[in-house]
């Protein structure tokens, strides 16, 4: 059975106190080993110190060596030792002659001998003098192995020492202090590590009470209470509020899309029920009646055809869809349209007006659709015996394409919708004349893949005016084969 993960306040707290742990057991380490230290540097000066007030004492004296140290007024010195300046309360003196003798030693050693290596023996005698942690028995000591000089004549060796204990008493009171006072230090650590792990993600836990709020409400106009200053949970709160408000969009998008997909089908298929229900009364066996039925059911099957491929196209720009990029000749392109179009056009005329021939790099299917698009929605919106203006220009490295119109305008309220999917300036109008508002939503992603951009304009009464404007090419053509991606109202209107 898996056990459940502690709280993050929890892994903080604890993960705070461990480094903090960590920290003082270095800090105490670290003190006890300085302590230390000072206090062996301390006895080495005062064995030194020590030595030397021997030595000197030993050459005022004149007495030869086994004189001196086996005259009882030296050993009552010793016990304690008393030389004039020497003031330590637990000296060992020991001096061996150049044999190796043990000549004498001092009274505080209570008959025991002071180890003396072989190496530490030459080296004094050869005039150095060296410090050596060792023990006498049980008990640590330092010593301090040393010549002893006679008329600039090394005659024996001085050892002086002195017990650890003290220090070592020292250092255990120091580590016990060091260890009581870093527990309390851990345990008020591990609280303050709490409080303020708790006080640090008490926004965290706002956010997420908000969020789950929003879950379980689904409502997704509610924001993240903002918190104060600019730090990374004002950074995340803000970052939390733009993803809602993008999924508030992307859902309101996607609702009206649908309600407006379900509304252009619901059309066309209501109309063709209707046709099926006049044939299945008895319009079948009249061939005025069976005519008109078919030829009504047949302009909304081609409805619903120019519907489900628009929308096919629209999603396949969603999920990225391939581009045959190559030189577009514009002025071109604009006369083939004017020729296609002009049987539907009848009572509307269709007046080129293109300044010069302009070339463009492009997908020149998709360059004409947008055209097509454009022109076809001038016409429908365009009284019998208007005008519809196809142009061509170029200006500031962009090459211009514009369609204008003497219909009946469009609202300037409306003016910054008239690109999104399914928007109609005049709803009923447009879908009299066939159209699902589609068609400017395509002109819109066309222009944008193409590195370029769209705008309208009009004046009600007395007509409308949209401009679809690329790049001039500047360099080297792009790839023959490009795949884009656009975002076409789904994610945003």
């Amino acid at each position: 059975m898996l056990k459940r993960p502690l709280a993050l306040r929890t892994r903080l707290a604890l993960g705070y106190t461990a480094f903090f742990g960590l920290v003082l057991m270095l800090m105490g380490i670290g003190m006890a080993l300085a302590v230390r230290s000072t206090l062996l540097a301390e006895i080495e000066r005062e064995l030194s110190s020590s030595s030397e007030l021997i030595q000197k004492d030993f050459d005022s004296s004149n007495i030869e060596l086994a004189d001196y140290f086996n005259n009882p007024a030296f050993l009552q010195r010793t016990r304690p030792l008393s030389v004039e300046g020497l003031k330590a309360p637990s000296l060992y003196v020991q001096v061996s002659n150049q044999s190796g003798q043990v000549v004498v030693t001092s009274a505080s050693l209570q008959r025991q001998v002071l180890p003396l290596p072989e190496n530490l023996r030459a080296e004094a005698l050869g005039g150095h003098a060296h410090v050596w942690e060792t023990a006498l028995g049980d008990a640590p000591m330092l010593m301090m192995v040393s010549p002893l000089w006679e008329d600039q004549r090394i005659v024996g060796v001085l050892q002086v020492a002195q017990p650890l204990r003290e220090i070592n008493r020292t250092l255990q009171l120091l580590t016990l202090s060091l260890g009581a006072i870093g527990l309390i230090a851990l345990l008020a650590s591990l609280r303050g590590g709490a409080w303020l792990a708790a006080r640090a993600l008490l926004p965290v836990g706002q956010v997420a009470h908000t969020t789950r709020q929003i879950v379980r409400a689904e409502d997704l106009a509610q924001r993240v209470p903002a918190a104060p200053g600019d730090d990374e949970i004002a950074q995340l709160t803000a970052t939390i509020n733009e993803m809602l408000e993008r999924l508030e969009t992307l859902f309101t998008s996607q609702r009206r899309f649908v309600a407006d997909v379900s509304h252009e089908l619901r059309t066309p298929l209501a109309a063709m029920r209707g046709n099926l229900e006049i044939l299945r009364r008895g319009a079948a066996r009249d061939p005025h009646e069976l005519d008109m039925s078919l030829a009504a059911m047949e302009r909304e099957v081609n409805r619903l055809v120019r519907l489900a491929s628009d929308l096919l196209l629209l999603a396949q720009a969603e999920v990225g869809m391939q581009l045959r990029r190559g030189p577009v000749a514009l002025d071109e392109l604009v006369l083939e349209v004017i020729r296609d179009l002009a049987p539907l056009a009848q009572a509307v005329t269709l007046l080129p007006e293109v300044d010069e021939q302009v070339e463009v790099i492009g997908d020149r299917d998709r360059l004409k659709q947008a055209l097509l698009n454009m022109v076809v929605n001038a016409i429908q919106h365009t009284p019998p015996g208007g005008k519809v203006g196809i142009g061509l220009a170029c200006a500031g490295g962009r090459a211009l394409l514009s369609v204008s119109d003497t219909g009946v305008g469009i609202a300037t309220d409306d003016l910054p919708r008239v690109f999104e999917r399914f928007f109609r300036a005049d709803k009923s109008r447009s879908r009299a004349a066939g159209g699902a508002g589609l068609g400017l939503a395509i002109v819109k992603w066309v222009a944008e893949v193409h590195g370029g951009g769209v705008q309208a304009s009009s004046v009600a009464g007395q007509g409308s005016r949209f401009q679809l404007w690329l790049p001039l090419p500047t360099g080297d053509a792009p790839a023959d084969l490009a795949i884009v991606r656009a975002d076409m109202g789904i994610n945003a209107p």
